[in-house]
């Protein structure tokens, strides 16, 4: 598995990979798990190598003290991409992603500003900047992305239309743990008892999918999440939304097509968010 630094290091790598066939792309920024190795799998079924990058993102972190706690475990990275088979791995430093004199930045203005993006305001300017540069230096053929962060994959798929780039968008289901609780680089950031209280998040997703396919309306489904997690003392709701899958737009009344229901929620300084597709 080559290692990359610099942008040369990895277009080259690229370059020489692309004699046996296309090229899948995981982006990370680190402390991997079985959430970012299912990635990995999905990319592996659909192409002949996989790139994978590790780059912790100061753009899309409104908190510095976030930044500063992000968990960075780069020997257990590279020791799991390594096993899974990927080829190579990008992981730049952030002088290379943002050189001195760096100014450009990427924004799906209407998505970015909504929903989960009005809880952490300039978040997804910072993910869709981050993800166009990888994109552009890698050039891969497809790239994966996990559905639990639900809005960031509309974001990109998004990018990608607007701005012609020419990679496919994939999206891969969420990864739970056994107690329902979907996999992230932040849980092992929660204490013990939030951990255990975390799973309250899995909880409400299902009582409003219980609702909607039993002929409730969003609003019902809604109330149904909010029944749930107010009963958890140590879970903070910051944000639920309840969208068309098809145009993201806000949903309401009795759904007829798919809807994506998205939460975010605060235990103690940790915010979690989950997602469910419910089709009525």
């Amino acid at each position: 598995m080559l290692i990359c630094k610099t942008v040369a290091e990895v277009r080259a790598a690229v370059a020489d990979l692309r004699r046996a066939g296309s090229v899948g792309l995981v982006t990370t920024m680190g402390a991997l798990h079985a959430g970012h190795m299912a990635l990995v799998a999905a990319a592996r079924a659909d192409h002949p190598s996989v790139v994978a990058t590790i780059f912790v993102n100061p753009t899309q972190f409104g908190n510095p003290a976030d930044l500063e706690t992000y968990p960075r475990t780069e020997e257990a990275d590279l020791a799991m991409l390594r096993a899974a088979g990927v080829a190579a791995v990008f992981m730049p430093d952030a002088g290379v992603m943002y050189p001195p004199g760096d100014q450009t930045v990427v924004e799906t203005v209407g998505l970015a500003q909504a929903y989960h993006g009005a809880v952490r305001p300039g978040h997804f300017r910072g993910v869709a900047t981050v993800v166009t540069k990888l994109f552009n230096i890698v050039g891969a053929d497809a790239a994966y992305f996990g559905e639990k962060d639900y809005q960031q994959l509309a974001v990109i798929r998004r990018m990608v239309a607007d701005l012609f780039i020419p990679t496919a968008i994939h999206g891969v289901p969420t990864v739970r743990e056994a107690d329902g609780l979907a996999m992230s680089s932040r849980n092992v950031r929660l204490t013990p008892g939030d951990r255990a209280a975390a799973p309250v998040l899995h909880r409400a997703l299902r009582a409003a999918e219980d609702t909607v396919r039993h002929g409730g309306t969003v609003e019902e489904a809604a109330q149904a999440i909010h029944d749930i997690l107010s009963d958890e003392p140590r879970a903070t709701l910051t944000g639920l939304d309840i969208v068309n899958v098809a145009d993201f737009t806000a949903a309401t009344g009795d759904p007829t097509a798919p809807i994506g229901i998205m939460i975010s929620a605060r235990f103690g300084e940790v915010l979690l968010i989950d997602q469910k597709e419910v089709t009525p």
